[in-house]
């Protein structure tokens, strides 16, 4: 990539360390798998963020609770999904969730 363009939070994240990841990350899963028209990026953003609750991978809940609210979803919409999830993910899923969610969305406070 050219250095005029601005750093994908995955070049920002892992750069050379990883460059492969880097671009597989960058052009075919936002590139092309975030692109297609068959559902929303309001709709991918909240299945991503139930996936990411679910699995327990809360480290990537940071970047992804943020892309959602750019997306479309609010902060209640997002609190609410993570507090439904508590009774099919688990409740320590959804407490370690929705702690980042608080970390989060208390910035903007």
């Amino acid at each position: 990539m050219s250095n005029s363009k601005e750093q994908t939070a995955a070049q920002n994240a892992i750069g050379n360390f990883a460059p492969k990841l880097v671009e597989l990350t960058d052009s075919v899963l936002f590139g092309d798998v975030w692109e297609r028209k068959e559902l929303s990026p309001r709709d991918r953003s909240l299945i991503t963020v139930a996936s990411l609750v679910t699995g327990g991978n809360t480290e990537q809940l940071n970047f992804h609770l943020n892309y959602a609210i750019q997306n479309g979803l609010t902060e209640e919409e997002l609190i609410e999904t993570i507090t439904h999830l508590a009774f099919y993910a688990g409740w320590p899923k959804a407490m370690s969730a929705i702690t980042v969610a608080k970390e989060i969305f208390s910035k903007d406070l």
